[in-house]
């Protein structure tokens, strides 16, 4: 079982919303530097060890401030997370670059920033050639297709992912690329989404481990590093156990020792990329109460909505509800809690037993720190909210402003405008 206790108390929280309206996305400094702590104290017996965090998941430079402070590198999709990842003071083989579907200005951007470059497919080799030629270190990502099994547990479907290289290409590109005069490489592979056992990363490990053998073998190319990207869930469900990272730090660790050791390969770095591990337990979406609804159920309605998180309406997703203030009373009545967008997905919870809820009161929405904000949208009209950084020291601060109708009509010309009547 996992508590899920809300990380501010109802109190603070009201002294939030009294400076800045609901709805908006609360992250927990301390817990994000302890996350960042206990990640790499389970992988300090690898002295070339990186969490890369993936900033599609949160793209807020506080963040990314903190997280840099605590030995983070960043792992960026686009040319837009490049930018931000420069201007928090990322630089050189602190970026990972893994993209698909790549365009010769977004080789570029990352190229002149000294990032490693992870490279989705065999064809992209003309296309980052063509760009910039070809850097000393390059990464390959690796799909390595079928089933992925787990003790005969079907854990995902890498045949149909449309990322990596099939393990003929794999040893192809490493061939090309080694002519081309790249001396360090990396291998990556992402296979499960959001596993919630402590065996997924040490059975990738080993898949990757035996690769990065086959391929130093075949191929003479040097491996500096193993990517095991991201993949390590979180508890979203009370009834859900977190995964334990030090037992699963110590699990890679033996295959490491297994495999790569006695094959020569002494000095492989690990690498990590954990945007939802990081970041989702330590933020929350803060909405109120503003509307209860009788029909033929019982609705509940906040000044949140899907634009404010989407993965409830997109994934039908299951976020944890606190109600604040009312953490001892007992659950005893069954609610939809919904938005206001107009569309039928936009609930937040359905059929949930919960305390009684009054207009006015607070809801704590878990684990919204990875891909909540960073999925906002403005269907409707609607307007982001703002994110706040509760700090150690229980102080708090603004770290992205919530929009206006200005922002919204910013990048609309009306100035060209002609109305017939």
């Amino acid at each position: 079982m996992n508590e899920k206790l809300p990380f501010v108390t109802a109190a603070k929280a009201e002294e939030i919303a009294s400076r800045y309206p609901t709805p908006f996305h609360l992250y927990n400094e301390t817990g994000i530097r302890k996350t960042a702590r206990e990640l790499n104290a389970a992988f300090s017996w690898n002295p070339g060890y990186r969490e890369f965090f993936a900033v599609k998941a949160t793209p807020n430079p506080y963040l990314l401030k903190i997280l840099k402070e605590e030995g983070c590198g960043v792992d960026c999709s686009s040319e837009t997370e490049l930018m931000l990842s420069e201007a928090c003071g990322f630089q050189g083989h602190e970026i990972m670059f893994s993209s698909n579907e790549t365009q010769e200005s977004e080789f570029a951007r990352a190229n002149s920033l000294g990032g490693i470059i992870n490279l989705d497919d065999i064809s992209l080799i003309e296309t980052l050639e063509n760009a910039v030629g070809i850097p000393e270190t390059v990464c390959c990502r690796y799909n390595p297709g079928g089933e992925f099994l787990l003790h005969n547990t079907i854990m995902d479907h890498p045949k149909d992912a449309k990322y990596g290289m099939t393990r003929a290409q794999l040893t192809e590109a490493f061939r090309i690329l080694k002519q081309k005069g790249v001396k360090h490489f990396g291998i990556h592979a992402f296979l499960v989404s959001n596993a919630l056992t402590d065996d997924y990363y040490p059975e990738l490990a080993r898949i990757l481990f035996e690769t990065a053998v086959e391929l130093h073998r075949d191929t003479g190319a040097e491996i500096a590093f193993v990517n095991l990207s991201g993949g390590i869930g979180i508890p979203y469900r009370p009834e859900e156990k977190p995964c334990n990272i030090r037992m699963i730090g110590e699990n890679v660790r033996k295959a490491y020792e297994a495999v790569l050791i006695p094959a020569g390969l002494t000095n492989v770095s690990i690498f990590t990329e954990l945007g939802r591990y990081m970041m989702g337990p330590n933020g929350a979406l803060i909405t109120r109460a503003i509307h209860e609804k009788n029909t033929y159920k019982h609705y509940i309605g906040v000044d949140a909505c899907a634009c404010n998180l989407m993965r409830p309406a997109m994934y039908g997703a299951y976020h944890h509800i606190t109600v604040l203030g009312k953490e001892n009373e007992p659950a005893n009545q069954m609610v939809d809690v919904v938005g206001s967008l107009c569309e039928n997905n936009d609930k937040f919870a359905i059929d949930r037993m919960l305390p009684q809820i009054d207009r006015g009161d607070l809801l704590f929405i878990h684990d919204t720190g990875a891909h909540g904000h960073s999925m906002g949208y403005n269907y409707n009209g609607k307007l982001r909210s703002a994110e706040i950084l509760l700090k150690e020291d229980g102080s708090y601060q603004m770290i992205r402003r919530a929009e206006t109708p200005e922002d919204y009509f910013a990048t609309l010309d009306f100035a060209n405008l002609s109305y017939t009547t």
